[in-house]
């Protein structure tokens, strides 16, 4: 563990989400298969918690996100969520649609791959959650469908708004987020909603072979790829081959590097060591 990490404890009992750790790889499943992976503000809240604990601790390689049962999650639960919600004030509501929003952005700024496994229904934050990560693996049962302006909301909740017009461009997102319709594992992977199209069945068997190869990868590397492609969406040119540039010369300094020159002239696998 980092010397830099603090002197609380790392959480060993999630209520509202399972968590499982092997060789650096973190599955993490939505475990309400009765109601569809719904969330609640439990769920939100483990979400956010358990992201800012595992960048703290810097043992994750790579991140599995998915749901048990027939889908991956049908969005946030009508009774515990929307119900609840018609009776907050706006100060508890702001605080609410933030926290959601943090978890979007722990997902977003994680300093490693997280992986969607998906199945079935990936549905209004639950479609943002799958959205937000780095690669989807899905089935062709999967259908996505961003569901907020069919109960009255802004189609723009959770960073939709940001992030889809940058997954599948500004045409494409205007319809889904308009509309509300659902998009099919076919269709999702035509525009570029989908990395991975899997087999049937086999969506979270290919998601953990993906994690694995990238958790046995050189972590710096990949942890400073996801940061660039994340802070360079925003930034002009010049600024952006800047920042490649600096990024480039700290990680020539890295063990990792020197790790690939030394394998290449021995010509042997680099044995990766994240630093």
């Amino acid at each position: 563990m980092s010397p830099f990490t603090g002197s609380a404890a790392t959480t060993e009992d999630w209520q509202h989400i399972r968590v499982d750790a092997v060789d650096g790889v973190v599955t993490v499943t939505l475990a309400r298969p009765e109601k569809l992976n719904a969330l609640t503000f439990g769920a939100y809240a483990d979400l956010r918690d358990l992201l800012a604990e595992l960048a703290r601790t810097g043992e994750t390689r790579a991140l599995v996100l998915a749901g048990e049962g027939r889908g991956f999650c049908s969005g946030g639960d009508v009774d515990e969520i929307i119900g609840a919600t018609l009776g907050m004030e706006t100060g508890s509501l702001l605080d609410f649609n933030r926290m959601t929003g943090q978890v979007v952005r722990a997902i977003r700024e994680a300093p490693f791959p997280v992986v969607a496994a998906l199945h079935g229904v990936a549905a209004g934050a639950g479609a943002v959650l799958a959205l937000a990560a780095d690669f989807r693996v899905a089935d062709p049962s999967a259908r996505f469908a961003f569901l907020f302006t069919r109960v009255g909301l802004s189609g723009g909740d959770m960073g939709a708004a940001y992030l889809l017009p940058r997954v599948v461009g500004l045409g494409h997102a205007t319809r889904l987020l308009m509309l509300g319709d659902t998009v099919r594992a076919p269709e999702a992977e035509r525009i570029g909603l989908i990395s991975q199209l899997a087999d049937e069945g086999r969506a979270d068997a290919v998601a953990q072979e993906l994690a694995r190869r990238l958790a046995d990868g050189p972590a710096l590397a990949h942890a400073q790829t996801k940061a660039l492609l994340t802070a360079e969406l925003d930034m002009p040119l010049a600024a952006s081959v800047e920042m490649d540039a600096a990024t480039q010369a700290l990680l020539m300094n890295s063990a990792d590097y020197e790790e690939f020159h030394a394998a290449f002239t021995e010509k042997r696998t680099p044995k990766w060591q994240g630093r």
